[in-house]
């Protein structure tokens, strides 16, 4: 067995907080291994120009923030992918596997930063470039202007101290993950923002077989895993990616039992369906699946087609 593996991520600051915090807990279970870092640059990176995630994943054939590190495991380069796991499609790679989730999750929720939504004054502009964001503004607050930015959460957080945005809306995990606590902010219920699948969770890849897929087994957090399964089997339903307004939640009770929020919101905001399920923790994808179903059966269907033809 190689005593190196080699941990591909992207080369952001936050990429490296990520592989940090998921190695942490590993350095006394596996003490003969060295963990040895490559960063890994993908369309979303180098691409500042265009102003959509949408338009940067359909130009790379995949995701903007996860394509080149696939190829890269694929391939060989790499033994392990640690992702921000919102980014990662539903449908992974074949020749790779997704782990048990590790955990503790970040915060699920998103931030408005610069101002609160009762303070922003009708016209106000907001920056995001995430789909779904843009869609759940508007369906609060349609008098917005929503603008499209690109860069960093430092580089997105400045353009509101620099005055060119009245406020802009972003990950409360990549915040917490950098130590970024916004003068003024608000944090979003998740009941009426559901976030995108996957956030605040870290999607750790490997190549099926691999020596590496055999010494990680049984890492992670199964009640997080199921959180998120369950999240993204209801983007897997509804056939969504990073470019459809797709939010769901799920998180376990004291009970145990297992809660799932989604919803589904037209770009402009107009129109939007939503539905939530409660079930066993151990069969996710299930609950998942049923509240996909209850999404189309009140018309997410109809939503979901006029954004694609658009």
């Amino acid at each position: 067995m190689s005593d190196v593996v080699r941990i591909g991520s992207r080369a952001s600051k936050l990429a490296r907080t990520q592989v940090g915090e998921w190695l942490a807990p590993l350095a006394g279970q596996f003490a003969g291994v060295v963990f040895k870092r490559e960063v890994i640059l993908e369309g979303g990176d180098q691409d500042r120009v265009t102003p959509t995630l949408a338009e940067v994943a359909r130009t790379a054939g995949g995701s903007a923030f996860s394509s080149n590190q696939e190829a890269a495991l694929v391939a060989g380069r790499v033994d392990v992918i640690v992702h921000s796991l919102k980014d990662l499609p539903t449908t992974v790679t074949e020749g790779t596997t997704l782990l048990t989730t590790p955990g503790p999750r970040e915060d699920v929720r998103d931030v408005l930063c610069g101002a609160t939504l009762a303070e922003l004054p009708e016209g106000a502009t907001v920056g995001t470039g995430a789909p779904r964001r843009v869609a759940q503004l508007l369906a609060l607050r349609p008098d917005l202007e929503v603008v499209p930015i690109r860069g960093n959460v430092p580089g997105r957080l400045a353009r509101t101290t620099k005055g060119t945005l009245d406020a802009v809306v972003l990950a409360a995990a990549g915040l917490n993950r950098l130590g970024l606590t916004p003068e003024v902010h608000e944090v979003l219920d998740p009941h009426v923002f559901p976030p995108s699948p996957g956030q605040g969770a870290l999607g750790i890849q490997v190549r099926t077989g691999s020596t590496a897929a055999r010494l990680l087994a049984g890492t992670g957090n199964g009640e997080v895993d199921a959180c998120v399964r369950a999240e993204r089997a209801v983007l897997a339903e509804l056939h969504g990616g990073c470019s459809v307004p797709v939010g769901a939640w799920g998180r376990v009770g004291w009970d145990g039992l297992l809660y799932l929020s989604a919803a589904v919101t037209s770009t402009d905001g107009s129109r939007q369906v939503t539905a939530d399920a409660t079930g066993p923790a151990d069969g996710p994808e299930k609950l998942g699946f049923c509240v996909a179903a209850e999404l189309l059966d009140q018309g997410a269907a109809e939503i979901l087609a006029a954004i694609r033809k658009a």
